[in-house]
């Protein structure tokens, strides 16, 4: 499947005429393909004065006419290395570093692993990308140019993951005592509900919740999963299906799991309320 490229007339980043496909192939070996709306806007930007741009840049309405989409930032940064142009990388890189961290949690002090630890990580991997991209070609970056957020939000799991599995979060989150869970720790969970209207309508939502959810630990998985579904957590009413009498556990149990899974999920998608 090749990539149609749109031509230009005007100066653009690198002097390119045209917009460059991707280079990245899927299972079936067919190139990464943009989304029309991005490949026509990369053709207006190719015809746009490197100086508009960068004023563009500073646009922060996502409803302005000027506004630079995620994707196509991503596409003026890669570009600013075919003419070595040092200037334009760092006006572009700078706005585009700028949104990436706006899209992960908050610094927050605590123990161990934090969410300051998982938004340095990540913007940190995104930097290494570039900086692959900028001495070859990053494939990890055609994603990027197609759908930023969901781009992100994969790596924001991968890189949680990897903080998951390198700390004893559990153990931390546990009374020395009981065992159960702290009440500090159950408090902060608070009324958090991932599954929320107002955010559950964004596809872009969606598709991070379900990344997040997958790695999840397959015993609070599958409650994630049933709450999804409106399965109460438990019930007197012996023939009402409930997640306790599906998983033959106590309430307490699946009480217990719900909290890690939401504590879990918070900490892997970050966001402003995490």
């Amino acid at each position: 499947m090749k990539v149609h490229t749109r031509r230009s007339t005007g100066s653009a980043p690198g002097n390119r005429a045209t917009v460059s496909p991707l280079r990245k192939s899927d299972d079936d070996g067919n190139l990464y393909r943009r989304l029309a709306a991005i490949e026509a806007k990369l053709a207006e930007l190719l015809d746009t004065p490197r100086d508009e741009l960068a004023e563009r840049c500073l646009i922060r309405s996502t409803s302005d006419p000027g506004y630079i989409p995620h994707e196509c930032l991503v596409y003026l940064v890669r570009a600013t290395k075919r003419e070595n142009n040092q200037r334009w990388f760092e006006t572009f890189f700078r706005e585009l570093s700028r949104r990436v961290l706006r899209k992960l949690p908050k610094p927050q002090q605590s123990e161990r692993f934090t969410d300051s630890d998982l938004r340095e990580r990540v913007h940190g991997h995104f930097q290494e990308l570039i900086a692959l991209d900028r001495q070859g070609y990053c494939d990890k970056l055609d994603f990027f140019e197609i759908r930023f957020d969901a781009a992100l939000a994969r790596l924001k799991v991968s890189v949680g993951r990897k903080l998951y599995r390198h700390s004893s979060r559990r153990t931390d989150l546990d009374d020395p005592q009981t065992g159960e869970l702290r009440a500090d720790v159950e408090k902060a969970i608070g009324s958090y509900n991932p599954f929320r209207d107002d955010d559950f309508s964004d596809p872009h939502y969606r598709s991070q919740l379900d990344a997040a959810i997958a790695q999840l630990p397959p015993e609070q998985r599958e409650i994630i999963e049933m709450l999804r579904l409106g399965i109460p957590m438990d019930s007197k009413d012996p023939n009402v299906v409930s997640i306790a009498s599906t998983l033959n556990c106590v309430e307490k149990t699946v009480r217990n799991r719900r909290d890690r899974a939401l504590i879990n999920l918070r900490r892997i998608m970050g966001g402003d309320e995490a």
